[in-house]
């Protein structure tokens, strides 16, 4: 029985009991958790050094030398600008219901409509098509008759196409004309009237500014004369005679003579009066 009980107890007797068991302080370890936080603090990149004074002027001076160079720098114009007018023209193609390309914008609404109907009617009857295009300044071709054969060439590229078209430009800076057209076109209008138009309606009228009278009385003058029709006629320079203000050898001698009589004559009175008044004077004495 002694032996049985020691042999069971063995392991509980060999091991003491401690009515306390030793745990860790918590001092240890939040300690451990400031080092580690002291670490991670200590790993971040240092900050960049401030500039001082003088770098921050230099940078300031820079920045504004900069600017103001790029504001004083005139703006050039962009070279497809300058010639957008033109070629636009012939990019876009025949104007398809209108009949006109104002691209120097001066032609009042009035006209374009006056235009579209001549033009509409002119086409339903004679099977003719005209379009009138204006354009400020011309830079790629030497003159308005260049440019339109160049306008008929690119929007009607075939004999079959432009045979029956006409082109008018007007060019407003240059204060020209030009008409050019098919072999259809040409035939029906006529060498005079084509001539007559491009040295009277359009230059004559363009230098006085009379952008829509032009086009007007132009188109006019060719439907009378595809109609067969007595030629209205166009306008003509005027000679501006400019009168001088100089006068004439006969002129100036008539007035030397009333001149030298009017004088003549006053002297003599400031003479006489005096000579008068004294001898008058004296007699009563």
């Amino acid at each position: 029985m002694e032996t049985i009980l020691s042999s069971s107890f063995s392991p509980l007797l060999s091991k003491p009991f401690s009515p306390t068991q030793p745990t860790k302080s918590p001092s240890s370890s939040s300690s451990s958790i400031i080092t580690s936080s002291k670490k991670q603090v200590t790993s971040l990149p240092s900050p960049p050094p401030k500039k001082n004074l003088a770098s921050r002027l230099q940078s300031g001076l820079a920045a504004a030398a900069l600017s103001l160079a790029i504001n004083s720098c005139p703006v050039l114009p962009s070279l497809d600008s300058a010639f957008a007018s033109e070629f636009d023209i012939l990019s876009q193609g025949p104007p398809t219901e209108s009949y006109v390309v104002d691209d120097a914008n001066v032609l009042s609404r009035v006209t374009k409509s006056d235009l579209k109907a001549l033009m509409s009617d002119l086409e339903s009857r004679k099977n003719l098509h005209v379009n009138f295009v204006t354009v400020r300044k011309l830079t790629s071709k030497a003159d308005a008759f260049e440019y339109a054969d160049q306008v008929l060439e690119k929007w009607y590229p075939t004999v079959e196409e432009g045979s029956n078209k006409g082109v008018v430009v007007l060019v407003t800076s240059q204060k020209e004309g030009a008409i050019t057209g098919g072999p259809a076109f040409v035939q029906a209008v006529g060498d005079t009237i084509l001539d007559a138009t491009v040295s009277e309606n359009l230059p004559v009228l363009a230098t006085e500014e009379k952008y829509n009278e032009a086009l007007v009385s132009t188109a006019k003058r060719l439907v009378a004369a595809i109609d067969g029709l007595p030629d209205p006629g166009g306008p003509k320079f005027k000679e501006n005679k400019r009168e001088s203000n100089f006068k004439s050898k006969e002129e100036t001698e008539e007035k030397r003579g009333q001149f030298t009589l009017v004088v003549g004559g006053l002297l003599v009175i400031a003479f006489v009066v005096p000579m008068a008044q004294y001898y008058a004077y004296v007699s009563k004495k």
